[in-house]
């Protein structure tokens, strides 16, 4: 009697290649997977020779006595398509009698495992629900942008041209609104879902955007900018965790880097945004007021979104994630994508964490780590470069603020495309290191241009070079993979609430150096400031080498198991 074995993989409701073994010395060595969920109620067990099989009717994973047969036997050894969750063992007849004892594999020569045949249909069908997601992501990029042209006109529509601190203030408010944001943001997507969270974080982005657009006073201007904060903050904790959660294993990272990529085409169209604004004085109202549509599209959107399938496991909503899973992958991937969810809740039936378990021995570990990438990320002296980048182009002859602003945006979105291409392939660990070497080097450069005499003649040209070296470096890996890596290393318990702290790094930090920049430059001088920036991101290489793990290729919740000794 001859079997068939065929393994799946890849893609969603992939095939594969058959091949023969010899069920006269057939065993399967197999772990069953108990469920606690009925409807996915399964038991196997091939310890020993006289196998034993059970399973609940309704189980869509199991082996029904009832319709297996004598003359010949079909046993299919699957794995999540996308997922790549533990295997399942089904065994299907092709014809009526009783089943012929299962005897133990003598030896690898009786079984020919398939190759994965993946298909593209399930990858397909996510892409227009991230690129919902990801205009939360746009209005990031916008907002952070769009005072940068802005600042100087409405300074005197409002009357504060000599009043730095207010001007400041107005700067600054965002970044404080963010960094409420980003901590609101994953308790609200615990709580309320993430599409919902999306939804409800319309709310302060356009009426931010409305009361910028409308101010007759500096008074209502933070405002807007507090709520326009508050929005951003939580989109910069949703959008990574949504997209991650929702993406294919194979293309999680190119997903999860779209995030940035996108941040990047918002403070660009923020600097187009500002073009006519050299004739049109009053156009910088028309630039915070064109955030609403955005905002409001976002919202439209994730109302025909489906939920993250792995919140609604969480909540015990199986029928909506079945048609979630349906929605995003095709209707062949939901019994993968359900048992592997559902092996992944075998370890614990704890629930949501609470902030103080973040802290806690079991947690910390792996949350530091996040908290640590953003406070690298940040105070490695991206903003640093991008504020002083007009500066430095002045100094190679380029007066015009527009094409260094250009240069620059222009040179992050093009290392981003160039990560969300390698991240599947290299790998995120691999990209950050790289990044942050090639971000100290660039520092160096910097540094050394402004003080070193031998390289005086070239000053200007090697000061270009270093900030459009540095932007690129950290595009390639630490600008994109740390909002990418976070959902993927945290447990599902903790995901939400600790992308939310590390984000909450990300906005302190980038508060304090957006504070404290200048004064240090005027009390160390650029160049002191840049080599300390440069010694930054080595330390950040070596941080990375010890304790970043790389996720390339493993699903969320082989990641969590890896991770989690008590799963």
């Amino acid at each position: 009697m001859q079997a068939v074995v065929m393994y799946g993989g890849g893609g969603g409701g992939c095939g594969g290649v058959k091949g023969s073994i010899n069920t006269k010395s057939l065993a399967v060595g197999f772990r069953a997977l108990k469920s606690q969920k009925q409807h996915y109620t399964s038991s196997l067990d091939f310890s020993n020779r006289n196998s034993q099989l059970s399973s609940s009717s309704s189980s869509s994973f199991g082996l029904r006595l009832n319709s297996l047969s004598s003359s010949s036997m079909a046993t299919e050894l699957t794995r999540s398509s996308l997922f790549h969750s533990r295997p399942v063992l089904k065994a299907l007849a092709s014809d009526g009698g009783d089943v012929e004892e299962v005897r133990p594999i003598k030896s690898e020569d009786d079984v020919t495992y398939a190759v994965p045949v993946p298909q593209q249909q399930g990858k397909a069908l996510v892409l227009p629900f991230v690129g919902v997601a990801c205009l939360g992501a746009i209005l990031f990029g916008y907002h952070l942008g769009v005072v940068n042209g802005a600042l100087e006109y409405l300074a005197k529509d409002l009357g504060i041209v000599e009043n730095t601190v207010l001007q400041g203030w107005i700067v600054s408010t965002l970044l404080a609104g963010a960094t409420v944001g980003s901590f609101t943001g994953g308790a609200l997507a615990d709580k309320f879902g993430r599409t919902r969270t999306f939804q409800l974080d319309a709310i302060p982005l356009t009426i931010g955007a409305v009361l910028c657009a409308t101010a007759q006073s500096v008074q209502t201007m933070i405002i807007g900018r507090l709520l326009a904060g508050i929005g951003i903050g939580i989109s910069s904790a949703i959008v990574p965790l949504y997209i991650s959660e929702i993406s294919p294993t194979e293309i999680r990272g190119a997903l999860g880097s779209v995030n940035q990529l996108f941040i990047c085409i918002g403070i660009l169209l923020a600097l187009v945004a500002g073009l006519p604004l050299a004739g049109n004085p009053i156009w910088w109202r028309t630039m915070f007021g064109i955030s609403v549509v955005p905002a409001v599209l976002l919202a439209l959107g994730m109302a025909f979104s489906p939920e993250s399938p792995r919140w609604l496991f969480q909540q015990g909503k199986f029928s909506e994630a079945e048609k979630s899973i349906k929605t995003l992958y095709g209707k062949e991937s939901v019994a993968d994508v359900m048992t592997d969810l559902n092996v992944a809740s075998q370890g614990s039936a704890e629930q949501e964490a609470g902030w103080f378990d973040l802290f806690s021995s079991r947690y910390w570990k792996v949350v530091s780590v996040g908290v640590a990438l953003f406070f690298f990320q940040q105070m490695a002296g991206i903003n640093a470069v991008v504020y002083y980048s007009t500066a430095v182009f002045r100094s190679a002859g380029i007066e015009s603020d527009v094409a260094a602003s250009a240069l620059v945006g222009a040179s992050n979105v093009f290392g981003t495309t160039i990560a969300s291409s390698l991240m599947d392939r290299q790998g995120r660990k691999s990209l950050l290191i790289t990044s942050f070497f090639g971000m100290a080097a660039s520092m160096l450069l910097l540094s050394l241009s402004f003080t070193w005499k031998a390289l005086a003649p070239y000053s200007g040209t090697l000061a270009v070079l270093g900030t459009v070296c540095y932007v690129l470096s950290f595009s390639l890996g630490a600008g994109p993979v740390p909002a990418l890596l976070l959902p993927e290393i945290f447990a599902s318990r903790i995901r939400a609430k600790a992308v939310a702290l590390s984000l909450g790094m990300h906005w302190a930090a980038n508060f304090v150096i957006g504070l404290y920049f200048l004064s240090f430059v005027n009390k160390f001088g650029i160049s002191s400031v840049y080599l300390g920036f440069s010694g930054i991101c080595l330390l950040g290489v070596l941080y990375i080498a010890a304790n970043v793990v790389e996720t390339k290729g493993r699903s969320l919740e082989e990641i969590e198991r890896a991770l989690d000794p008590a799963i």
